[in-house]
């Protein structure tokens, strides 16, 4: 694969109580982290890597999200909505992926690129320009599923957890499990093509499930892993730390 995928499906349905109080009257998506919001920094970076399409889940404040991309209507990539608001609860991100499959579908068609897509998760913010080409120019769809982009927990910034995955010399990652510590978080973002959901049944259910219960343990889960600094913004000690290191690097 040459290019990145022209079609990206965004994660931003979730409630975002770790981030309260800032949540208290907006959807995580749109806190702000040096005067952009989380989902215009990820939409920002989707564009300048060529991406032409994405498809953003809405439920949290999805009034307050819909006018707020309403308003960068003409800034790429082009928004799609998938709302979930009329739902009891956020479908998580497969579930979400399953709900907007018509969309993406319609994206797919309408932009030629294939049945190749990213996921993102708009609640964090990486450094490196290039890593969405150097993940297309990785991908396999022989060998993988499913490419993560990694952080390295050595060059990662407000993630407190004790790490995901541990990943081979080909590439292939494995879940942490019972080890104390992995040295690779998931950092958010995810290429895979939108056949291998086709089938799957509708739900509440995180793409976590199938990496674990099937791409990874068949080593067709890989990773690639960012060269420059990752922030995760999990919380409002993680936002202001994301926030001084932009304004330091800036």
């Amino acid at each position: 694969m040459t290019e990145v995928p022209k079609v990206a499906m965004v994660f931003a349905a979730g409630l975002g109580t770790r981030m309260r109080p800032l949540t208290n009257d907006r959807p995580k998506a749109l806190v702000e982290v040096d005067g952009r919001t989380l989902l215009d920094h990820l939409l920002d970076r989707l564009a300048d890597a060529g991406v032409e399409v994405a498809v953003v889940n809405t439920f949290h404040f999805a009034p307050a999200l819909i006018a707020h991309l309403a308003a960068r209507a003409h800034r790429a990539p082009r928004i799609v909505i998938s709302d979930e608001s009329h739902l009891a609860e956020p479908l998580e991100t497969e579930g979400g992926l399953i709900q907007a499959l018509p969309l993406l579908e319609e994206a797919l068609a309408q932009t030629g690129g294939g049945d190749a897509i990213l996921t993102c998760n708009a609640d964090a913010i990486w450094v490196e320009p290039a890593i969405l080409q150097r993940m297309a120019a990785a991908w396999d769809p022989v060998r993988m599923k499913g490419l993560l982009m990694l952080a390295n927990l050595e060059t990662s910034l407000g993630f407190d957890g004790p790490g995901d995955f541990f990943q081979d010399g080909a590439g292939a990652l494995t879940r942490r499990g019972s080890a104390p510590v992995a040295p690779f978080a998931f950092a958010g973002t995810q290429l895979t093509l939108l056949s291998h959901f086709r089938d799957r049944p509708a739900g509440k259910r995180s793409l976590a499930r199938i990496w674990f219960d099937s791409w990874a343990p068949a080593g067709q889960l890989h990773g690639l892993a960012l060269e420059g600094q990752w922030l995760h913004v999990g919380d409002p000690a993680a936002r202001d730390a994301a926030e001084a290191w932009l304004r330091a690097h800036a």
